[in-house]
């Protein structure tokens, strides 16, 4: 096994396990928005896979060039989807009218 390929599945196989660790560790109160805004990160990754594709010369680099752009595209998609959401929650809802006020329609002749 070539020691390069190696090296890189050992960085690869640690980075997972921190990362793991480091997302564990954040409360469920603050994983959304952290989250949200780390998805858009994989921006990068889009164009890491975009510069491999443009150097791939097989069939296998293409596909997966292919996955990780794939990928890449709805992390970032999903990231703001999420941030959307989140904030849709701290829109001011429309009041409805309480039992002393009037309607609008109160007093027009508007039948309902």
């Amino acid at each position: 096994m070539n020691l390069d390929l190696l090296t890189a599945v050992m960085v690869f196989v640690l980075s997972v396990l921190v990362g793991f660790e480091v997302i564990s560790k954040v409360p469920a109160t603050l994983h959304t928005p952290l989250m949200s805004g780390a998805n858009s990160i994989h921006g990068i990754v889009v164009i890491g896979a975009m510069l491999i594709a443009a150097e791939a010369h097989n069939a296998i680099g293409y596909v997966l060039a292919f996955v990780a752009v794939a990928f890449g595209a709805m992390n970032v998609v999903g990231g703001y989807v999420v941030t959307d959401r989140m904030l849709h929650m701290f829109r001011a809802r429309p009041k409805k009218p309480g039992a002393g006020e009037k309607s609008e329609t109160a007093g027009k002749g508007v039948t309902s």
